[in-house]
């Protein structure tokens, strides 16, 4: 899929979800909680999220984020969503995973577990050698939904793939963003937290 034919995608996405949002959202106040995509599936689906197709092995490096867990989030953030999280002791990514890809390229990845009914939040930044970052678009998109209230096209392309445990995929400056939890049941469910991660990660 070519970068054209993607931000076309995108572009009719944010202006089909602008005019639905301006019908249906009238009064609202910014400080409502993000409602999920137009073309979101329906809450409770059992459809695993897809991982990218395998690509080449890249002849350009990665760039090493040079971020910590608790500068991707930080310890008031991660309260602010939900005080019952706290930080997943001996957690590393598993193997064939994109958290573990991420891991791989000197990004970093990060846990935390609810201390009240054991679901963990997985969020994993990496800045992927630039020869992949197409590769990595192109299977977010064939294998999940865009998701206009991430951020707006083409500055920031954000997708969710429904499952056990949903999954975002984020796309900007040359960031690559994949946050994965069972609490993450619609995009709706992950965008505070996106937007707090977006907001710690150079946006350039």
């Amino acid at each position: 899929m070519s970068t054209t034919t993607r931000r076309t995608t995108l572009l009719a996405v944010a202006v089909a979800a602008g005019i639905a949002a301006s019908a249906a959202l009238s009064g609202c106040t910014p400080a409502a909680k993000p409602a999920g995509s137009p073309t979101a599936p329906a809450t409770g689906s059992n459809t695993a999220p897809a991982t990218p197709v395998a690509t080449p092995t890249p002849t350009d490096p990665p760039t090493p984020v040079g971020l910590t867990c608790e500068q991707v989030v930080t310890p008031d953030q991660l309260y602010a969503f939900n005080p019952n999280y706290g930080v997943d002791p001996g957690y590393a990514p598993k193997a064939g995973s994109l958290e573990k890809k991420i891991a791989d390229w000197q990004g970093v990845a990060c846990s935390w577990k609810n201390q009240t009914s054991g679901d963990v939040i997985q969020v994993a930044v990496a800045k992927p050698p630039a020869s992949q970052l197409e590769g990595l678009k192109n299977a977010a998109i064939t294998a999940s939904h865009p998701v206009p209230t991430y951020g707006v096209p083409p500055q920031v392309e954000g997708y969710f793939a429904p499952g056990e445990a949903g999954q975002v995929q984020i796309f900007r400056a040359g960031y690559w963003i994949v946050a994965e939890s069972p609490a993450f049941q619609e995009p709706g469910d992950a965008a505070p937290l996106m937007e707090s991660v977006l907001g710690n990660v150079p946006a350039s």
